[in-house]
């Protein structure tokens, strides 16, 4: 039964990520670029490149990306690059066949408003999904993980030089659509997917501490807060507290589910965060040598 229902759940992702690039690319070539409107990321990189030099743009979008799937790869592991390239692949390969369908309108504002609300609920359920269509959020990830800066910082820094160069390009009047597009298309993607950039916090209550917080730290370089609790029924119990991104939290559920540990998860939204959460690189290193060498980080 349970591996039946993984199966299930497999299948669903892949369904999940199907629609949304299908949506995501009918946005694109309906209503943004024929208004000459650019998403951000790497997609907005490509649309720039494309008006400019004419090259296959579902190409651009695919090649471009690759450097950041390896990124993310590095740092989120192989689940994350298989449904990447999936994800990525389908939305170039749809990107070029709605291209030789006529634009359903020639009004920006209209092509903003409804090309950002299904570009947004493209990506939402493409995220939400464990899958990306936008490789700069793995690298969003990677950055905010040795910085100060948020993803949602990082990612809104690319964009603004991506509108920036649109601007210079096709006009002031085109930048100011594709950032009112980016608008609505974040709302959207926030809604769908619970948030794509937004911290949240995890409770997670176990009696394998020892080992959850060490995969978690191995895989997601994230530390966990361990406290003693203790259940009206269940007794005495481990209770691992985290601060993860949207983005890292498929990669918690395949800790907890594939490796097969009994555990209580609990996942809420954090509004603001005061103060470093993310050892240094020099402890992350000593910790990583641990892991590699077998041995248990809590000696």
């Amino acid at each position: 039964m349970k591996h039946n229902n993984k199966e299930i759940k497999v299948l669903l992702d892949f369904l999940g990520m199907t629609i949304g690039a299908f949506l995501s690319a009918f946005a694109l070539e309906e209503f943004l670029i024929p208004n000459s409107i650019l998403d951000g990321g790497v997609a907005g990189i490509s649309i720039i490149i494309h008006k400019l030099s004419n090259i296959n743009l579902g190409l651009l979008v695919f090649f471009i990306n690759i450097p950041f799937i390896y990124v993310g790869y590095r740092n989120l592991g192989r689940q994350f690059l298989l449904k990447a390239l999936y994800s990525i692949g389908l939305f170039s390969i749809l990107l070029e066949m709605f291209a030789t369908s006529p634009a359903l309108t020639g009004d920006p504002l209209l092509g903003l408003v409804y090309g950002g609300a299904l570009l947004g609920i493209g990506v939402g359920l493409v995220i939400r999904s464990g899958g990306c269509i936008d490789g700069t959020e793995s690298v969003a990830i990677v950055i905010s993980k040795n910085t100060s800066l948020s993803v949602g910082q990082v990612v809104l820094l690319f964009n603004m030089i991506i509108f920036g160069t649109a601007g210079f390009f096709f006009g002031i009047d085109r930048a100011l659509y594709s950032l009112l597009t980016y608008v609505i298309t974040f709302k959207v993607i926030d809604f769908v997917s619970e948030g794509l950039t937004q911290a949240k916090e995890v409770m997670i209550i176990t009696d394998y501490s020892d080992k959850i917080s060490d995969l978690i730290y191995e895989r997601l370089g994230r530390t966990c807060t361990i406290m003693k609790g203790s259940g009206l029924i269940s007794g005495k119990k481990d209770i691992l507290y985290v601060v993860l991104t949207r983005l890292e939290i498929p990669e918690l559920r395949r800790i907890i589910n594939d490796e097969d540990y009994s555990a209580f998860v609990t996942v809420s939204d954090i509004s603001e965060i005061i103060g470093k959460h993310i050892k240094s690189n020099k402890e992350k290193d000593r910790i990583r040598k641990k892991i590699k060498k077998g041995k248990n980080l809590h000696k």
